[in-house]
């Protein structure tokens, strides 16, 4: 540990810790029991905080921040309607695995339990939905719980830490020592951080031995930034590969080898090949029911390897036959070597005979659409977005229909541009997570592919755009619907639309224009492409484009709940 020479106050210390941390942007919204450390962060200028209008938002954008540079997502809120405001940001972030620390503010420690003014029991509400939390109930703790905080969001399986501080933890007149440790250690906490070498081998034996092999990769391997050795996996071996929603862009969408996304929405391809695969290696995924499908029904012939940093994910779902609990990048690392060390090589007449199946289900071509329509197909506004962006945008999105074809026709060939709510599906997530992209990377091209149910839920945020000047594009799919219900009470309701439809829409354009962006409507085919590159063309300014869709289109293919992977509804 080293001290520094300096007494400082709870406040001080917060923002001393956070510049230790390395923290640029700080996702936040004011209130009582935190106006010491408001204080603390006016006088300085190296913490940039970032005054959103809704403290979802502040935990959405600080989660759109972590998915797309790697970092811990940092956000403020105080007391009471703050903590449990950012509760869904928190869940969001959790089911997703994505590092944040949120530090919410408290009643005065003397006060705890008194039903005070703004007081809610923050580490009983959020404990089901975090890795970690902490209440900080002595100023001279505040320090190491914070360097905890970070240490425990950032390692292993990343996750959200709250850390909930009572007012009088940042009073202004209590001054102590700083001390921040250089590195901690947790006897309660130690994240594996390499796999079982003797399971490494008899998961390449395995793989080896495979006649129909399948590579089903998820968030993990973005998240560990094991993006090149899978690649280099893939490549070596000729095999199949699949990401989850979670794991686009894990794996580029552009090499042959790529057979589209898997699940309830994933293509022909990749759902039979999956069905029929002899050996699966399941590589930082989790076998979600939205993958899985029915599991009694799940890859009935397969082996399975299953790498994972998580141990309560190893046979959680699915019984698999080789486990190997380790971060990504090392596991593939090892795993790459002892394939170069081996004298083996994959059956290469299996695997021609196996490629020859997997391209019969590709010529099905599952991902087509009426390209000659006179109404606006969603699929050709994403499909044209990536044309029009060359494929080198990150895109966020929010959940539902929308969401499904963003992730069906953006062909994501790098990590982390796929910006998107996964486990817990949180609509509003879209636009603030944008938020938090647009400050990490300010001269990239940030899109938010919604809908007008979704955008409706954090528009708000239009006027933090305004503020710090985020020249986000929105691409509004508007079916007056919210249409992924709307499918489901087609398919399985016998088309009653109870309280799917939309009915008192606002003049989104007018609505952009009032908070003072750029407002387009598109109702026209024809106008798609051009709309889109006059919007681009606008670097500094934010640009709601409403396209009006066919309210009738549905998401394709897609599995029934009980069916399996082989069982799809085409058309």
């Amino acid at each position: 540990m080293e001290i520094r020479e300096v007494e400082l106050n709870g406040s001080q210390i917060f923002v001393q810790c956070l510049k230790e941390e390395g923290v640029d942007f700080v996702f936040g919204y004011p209130g009582g029991a935190v106006l010491h450390i408001y204080d603390a962060i006016f006088q300085q200028e190296e913490v940039k905080h970032i005054l959103v209008r809704h403290e979802q938002a502040a935990t959405h954008a600080a989660d759109g921040y972590a998915r797309s540079t790697g970092k811990p997502g940092v956000c403020l809120v105080t007391s009471g309607p703050g903590a449990t405001n950012a509760v869904t940001g928190i869940a969001t972030a959790y089911m997703d695995s994505i590092p944040l620390v949120v530090f919410t503010g408290q009643v005065p420690t003397h006060l705890i339990g008194n039903d005070a003014f703004q007081e809610v029991d923050t580490i009983g509400i959020t404990r089901p939905c975090v890795k970690h939390n902490f209440l900080v109930k002595d100023v001279r703790d505040l320090a190491l719980t914070i360097k905890k905080a970070f240490y425990v969001a950032t390692t292993g399986r990343p996750g959200p830490v709250v850390v909930d501080i009572p007012k009088d933890v940042t009073d202004p007149n209590v001054r102590i020592p700083f001390v921040y440790p250089k590195s901690i250690s947790m006897r309660s906490y130690n994240p594996t951080v390499k796999g079982n070498l003797r399971q490494v081998k008899k998961a390449v034996d395995l793989m080896l031995d495979a006649r129909r092999p399948m590579i089903y990769t998820g968030g993990g391997v973005v998240l560990n930034n094991a993006a090149p050795q899978l690649t280099k996996l893939v490549e070596k071996l000729n095999y199949p590969c699949t990401n989850t929603l979670m794991g686009l862009g894990g794996f580029p969408a552009s090499r042959r080898q790529f057979v589209g996304m898997l699940g309830m929405h994933g293509t022909y391809e990749a759902n039979m090949a999956m069905h029929d695969c002899d050996v699966l290696i399941a590589i930082g995924a989790r076998f979600d029911d939205r993958v899985t499908g029915n599991i009694e029904k799940f890859c009935p012939t397969a082996r399975i390897v299953h790498i994972d940093i998580d141990p309560a994910s190893i046979s959680k779902n699915v019984k698999v036959d080789v486990p190997i609990v380790g971060p990504v990048g090392p596991v593939l690392d090892d795993m790459l070597k002892v394939l170069d060390e081996s004298k083996r090589e994959p059956d290469a007449e299996a695997i021609t005979a196996w490629w020859e199946k997997i391209d019969g289900w590709r010529e099905k071509d599952c991902l087509s659409y009426d390209t000659q329509s006179k109404l606006i197909k969603p699929q050709m506004v994403v499909d044209k977005l990536y044309e029009v962006t060359h494929g080198d945008a990150f895109v966020a999105s929010d959940v539902g229909q929308h969401q499904m074809w963003a992730a069906q026709y953006y062909r994501f060939d790098l990590p982390r541009r796929w910006i998107n709510s996964g486990g817990l599906g949180t609509m509003g997530f879209g636009l603030p997570a944008a938020m938090g992209v647009q400050f990490a990377y300010p001269d990239a091209t940030v899109a938010c592919v919604t809908g007008e149910g979704s955008i409706q839920m954090c528009i708000q945020e239009l006027s933090t755009c305004k503020q710090y000047g985020l020249p986000i594009k929105i691409i509004n799919l508007n079916n007056r619907y919210l249409g992924m219900v709307r499918q489901w009470q087609e398919f399985f309701y016998q088309g009653r639309y109870s309280m799917s439809y939309m009915d008192a829409l606002p003049d989104f354009v007018k609505l952009a224009e009032a908070y003072g962006h750029v407002g387009m409507l598109i109702d026209k085919p024809g106008d798609v492409e051009a709309a889109l590159k006059e919007a681009m063309a606008l670097k500094d300014r934010l640009v709601f484009m409403d396209f009006i869709t066919d309210q009738t289109e549905n998401v394709y293919p897609m599995i029934p709940a009980g069916g399996g992977l082989n069982e799809m509804i085409l058309v």
